[in-house]
C-alpha cells in the first residue's frame, strides 16, 4: 500500500499510475481539469491499454464542462460513461490501473492537488480491487450495486456501518480531518468515545461535540475526509461525516490496515494541528466568549461613568455647603455690624 499526500505529491504519482498501464484503466471522474492527465490516457489507449472512464452526471461548475470532457475522451478513444442521476451526486474519485486501487480524496484540479491538504491510498488488496470494479461496472451500466466484504466504504450502501464500527473501535485516540462533521449519529458517537477518555481531535468543523473535544482550522484548503483510530488503523476517502454523503451520494473510500500507512497519515495530522488555529477548544465559543468581553467592557464603563457621576454630585454638594457656610457666616457678621451700630447710637 502507497500514500500519496497534498499538496507535496502533486499530479505525479498519478499520471505516472497511468502510464505504466499495460492492460486496463478504469477511472471514475467528478472533476478534472488537468491536461497532463487527459494526455496520459489517451497515450494508454494508444499503447492498447482499455480506458474506460465513468464521468460523474453533474457537479457545482454544471454539465456544459462534464459534456466536453466525455467529447474529449471518447476523441481519445476512450470508452466514456456517465453516471446515472438518481442520486443527488457521484462524487466518488477512484481508479483502477490493472489491478491496483487508487483511491483519491482530491478531484483532478490543480486546485485540489497543488493548494489543498488531502491524500490518496493505492492498493493491491484483492478483495478491494474487486469490489472497486464491480462498482464502476454497475454505475457505469446504471444497475444496483450490491456490496460484497471487503475494506472498500461505499455511499449509500456500506459508509455508515463500516464508519460507526470503525469509530466505535478507537480505544485511545481518533485524529480527524473533515469539513464538515455534522451527522448526529457520528456525533453521538464520537462524544459517547470522547466521554470514555478517546482523544477526539477534528480538523475542519463539528456541529455538536461536546466539550471533550478539540477542533482546529487548517491554514491551507482542506479537500479530504481522514481518520486515523489509536495511530494504526485510518480511513480515507471522498465522503464526509454528514448524512448527504454517508446515505444519500456515491462516495467511495478505504479502510486502510497498514500501520505503516496509518501511522503517516497521523505524523502528517500532528503537524497539520500544530500549525492550525483554535477555532473551539474545550467547548469554548469564541463568539460567545467575545460577547462576554463586550458586556464585561460595557459593565467597566458603566462603573466608572457612575463613579464620575458619584464624585461630581460630591463635589456639587460641597460646593453648595461651602457658600452656604459662606452665606451663613456672612450673615452672621451682618448681624454683629447692626448691632455694633446700634450700640454706637445708644452710646451716643
Amino acid at each position: 500500500m502507497k500514500l500519496i499526500m497534498q499538496p507535496e505529491a502533486g499530479l505525479a504519482p498519478v499520471v505516472k499510475a497511468i502510464k505504466q498501464a499495460r492492460t486496463s484503466v478504469s477511472i471514475c471522474i467528478f472533476r478534472m481539469d488537468r491536461p497532463e492527465v487527459e494526455k496520459a490516457l489517451a497515450a494508454a489507449v494508444q499503447r492498447g491499454v482499455n480506458v474506460s472512464a465513468l464521468v460523474a452526471h453533474t457537479n457545482r461548475g454544471g454539465e456544459a464542462a462534464l459534456r466536453r470532457l466525455e467529447l474529449r475522451l471518447l476523441a481519445a478513444g476512450a470508452t466514456v460513461s456517465r453516471t446515472g442521476d438518481d442520486l443527488a451526486k457521484y462524487h466518488a474519485k477512484y481508479m483502477v490501473v490493472d489491478n491496483v486501487l487508487h483511491v483519491l480524496g482530491f478531484n483532478l484540479t490543480k486546485l485540489d492537488i497543488l493548494k489543498s491538504r488531502s491524500f490518496a491510498v493505492s492498493t493491491k488488496d484483492r478483495r478491494s480491487v474487486q469490489e472497486a470494479l464491480k462498482l464502476f461496472a454497475a454505475d457505469s451500466s446504471r444497475q444496483p450495486y450490491e456490496p460484497a466484504r471487503s475494506n472498500l466504504v461505499v455511499s449509500p450502501e456500506t459508509s455508515r456501518d463500516e464508519l460507526e464500527q470503525f469509530i466505535r473501535g478507537a480505544k485511545r485516540r481518533l485524529s480527524i480531518y473533515d469539513v464538515k462533521v455534522q451527522d448526529p449519529a457520528i456525533v453521538k458517537l464520537l462524544n459517547e468515545r470522547a466521554a470514555r477518555g478517546v482523544e477526539v481531535r477534528v480538523i475542519g468543523s463539528l456541529k455538536g461535540g461536546s466539550d471533550a473535544i478539540a477542533v482546529r482550522k487548517l491554514g491551507m484548503r482542506l479537500h479530504v475526509r481522514a481518520i486515523v483510530r489509536d495511530g494504526t488503523r485510518a480511513f480515507v476517502g471522498s465522503q464526509s461525516l454528514r448524512t448527504l454523503e454517508l446515505s444519500g451520494r456515491r462516495e467511495v473510500g478505504l479502510i486502510i490496515t497498514n500501520p505503516t500507512v496509518a501511522k503517516k497519515i497521523q505524523q502528517v495530522f500532528d503537524a497539520d494541528w500544530e500549525d492550525a488555529s483554535p477555532k473551539q477548544i474545550k467547548g469554548e465559543d469564541p463568539d460567545v466568549k467575545g460577547d462576554e468581553q463586550g458586556q464585561d467592557e460595557k459593565q467597566g464603563k458603566k462603573d466608572k461613568d457612575q463613579k464620575d457621576k458619584d464624585q461630581k454630585d460630591k463635589d456639587q454638594n460641597n460646593g453648595k455647603d461651602e457658600k452656604k457656610a459662606k452665606d451663613d457666616k456672612k450673615d452672621k457678621t451682618g448681624k454683629d455690624d447692626n448691632k455694633q451700630d446700634k450700640n454706637a447710637l445708644s452710646v451716643a
